[in-house]
C-alpha cells in the first residue's frame, strides 16, 4: 500500500508540471495571423418582418461553428436604417485565418442550406473578400 501512495506522490507533481508546460507553450507559440475578411451585405425585400430579420441574424451566426478557421464573426443592422432608404439592411463580417478556409466557407453545406431557405426574403446580396493587411 505504501508503494501505491509513493507512486501517486511522484505522479501528481509530474502531471502538474506537464499541464504548466502546455499552458506556457500555448501562450508563447506564435499563431498564424488571419488573412481574409469576408463581408456579406443583405437587403431584405419590402414586407420582411423585424422578426424574420432577427431570425436571419441568429441563423447566420449559428453557421460560424461549422466554418473552419473562422477566427472572428460579427454582424448588425446598418445604422440609420430607414425602411427602403439604405442600400443594405444587415452586414455580416467573417474573418478567416486562411484563404482556403474562406473558399471552403463559400461551398459549406450549412451555408448553402441557409441561402436556399432565406434567399426568397432577400432583395439584394453583396459578398466580397478582402485581404487583411499586416
Amino acid at each position: 500500500m505504501k508503494t501505491k501512495n509513493k507512486t501517486l506522490g511522484y505522479l501528481v507533481p509530474v502531471f502538474a508540471l506537464c499541464v504548466f508546460m502546455l499552458v506556457i507553450y500555448g501562450a508563447y507559440v506564435p499563431h498564424k495571423p488571419a488573412e481574409i475578411q469576408r463581408v456579406v451585405c443583405i437587403k431584405f425585400k419590402a414586407g420582411t418582418t423585424p422578426e424574420d430579420v432577427d431570425k436571419h441574424l441568429r441563423d447566420f451566426a449559428s453557421m460560424k461553428n461549422a466554418a473552419k478557421d473562422l477566427v472572428a464573426y460579427s454582424a448588425g443592422h446598418v445604422q440609420n436604417s430607414e425602411a427602403g432608404k439604405n442600400e443594405f439592411d444587415v452586414i455580416h463580417y467573417l474573418t478567416f485565418r486562411t484563404k482556403e478556409a474562406a473558399q471552403q466557407y463559400a461551398s459549406n453545406a450549412d451555408r448553402k442550406e441557409f441561402v436556399e431557405s432565406n434567399e426568397a426574403k432577400w432583395d439584394k446580396v453583396l459578398e466580397m473578400n478582402s485581404n487583411i493587411e499586416k
